[in-house]
């Protein structure tokens, strides 16, 4: 049997009265790259945030390897080593430049010698095709660019899991395909990837499992195969005749 990375077991996330996970319940074994979709506020990003501690859930639990994650004694920077994220807004920091932004991360948590640190980099923004502008800064870059420095970043701490949340949405259409193709990369490889996105051939043609949420809820998931040419949700076949 496969190892499970990550299981949610009945996850609940509430923001005062408004209920935005209402009982989810997956698991995501390695090598694993699942897609999530669904409507905008359906609740796909929270759960997201909730699995990097972005947000604390309100009821349920997270599995790490079987370890309940948001029990007391928690390491959070050395959780968040293993389980990386990937913004929509790319979050770098302006004042540094890409191999810095790079760096800074390893030194810090990792406690990598600068040295060693720019190695991991470089090989990194090298395999992002980032190599070129490694002294420029974020406003010197275009977005699909930052893009591409900021999954670096994330590769650099050598993650077990990348998040990505939404990774294509603020960018301009002809630069979604460069960040995209990176991405497809990292799935070949058999990184453990879970996907927040918007894109229907890639979450189509790239995973292995597509969730489909809808209010808070996960109302359909399996195969891409299946659920994109067959969805057995009304819900389901609804949205994705917006797409498809």
């Amino acid at each position: 049997m496969a190892e499970k990375v990550i299981e949610l077991i009945h996850l609940q996330k509430q923001f005062g009265t408004h209920q935005v996970l209402r009982d989810i319940s997956l698991s995501v074994e390695k090598g694993e790259v699942l897609s999530i979709i669904g409507a905008s506020g359906s609740g796909k990003s929270t759960m997201l945030r909730c699995i990097n501690l972005l947000e604390a859930p309100t009821a349920g639990q997270i599995l790490y390897h079987g370890k309940d994650i948001t029990s007391r004694g928690l390491d959070l920077a050395k959780y968040r080593t293993k389980v990386g994220m990937v913004f929509q807004s790319f979050n770098l920091f302006n004042n540094m430049t890409a191999l810095n932004n790079c760096v800074t991360g390893q030194m810090s948590v990792l406690k990598r010698s600068r040295r060693e640190a720019e190695e991991v980099a470089m090989k990194y923004l090298t395999k992002v095709g980032m190599a070129p502008y490694i002294h420029a800064k974020p406003a010197q870059l275009s977005g699909g660019q930052k893009q591409r420095v900021a999954i670096a970043r994330a590769l650099a701490m050598e993650p077990e899991v990348l998040l990505f949340d939404e990774p294509t949405s603020a960018l301009d259409p002809q630069m979604v395909g460069e960040v995209l193709n990176v991405m497809r990369e990292l799935a070949q490889e058999g990184l453990t990837m879970l996907v927040v996105t918007h894109e229907m051939a890639f979450a189509r043609d790239v995973s292995t499992n597509v969730v489909f949420m809808d209010e808070g809820l996960i109302c359909e998931s399996g195969a891409p195969e299946a659920l994109f040419s067959h969805p057995q949700q009304a819900k389901t076949r609804e949205f994705l005749s917006r797409f498809l």
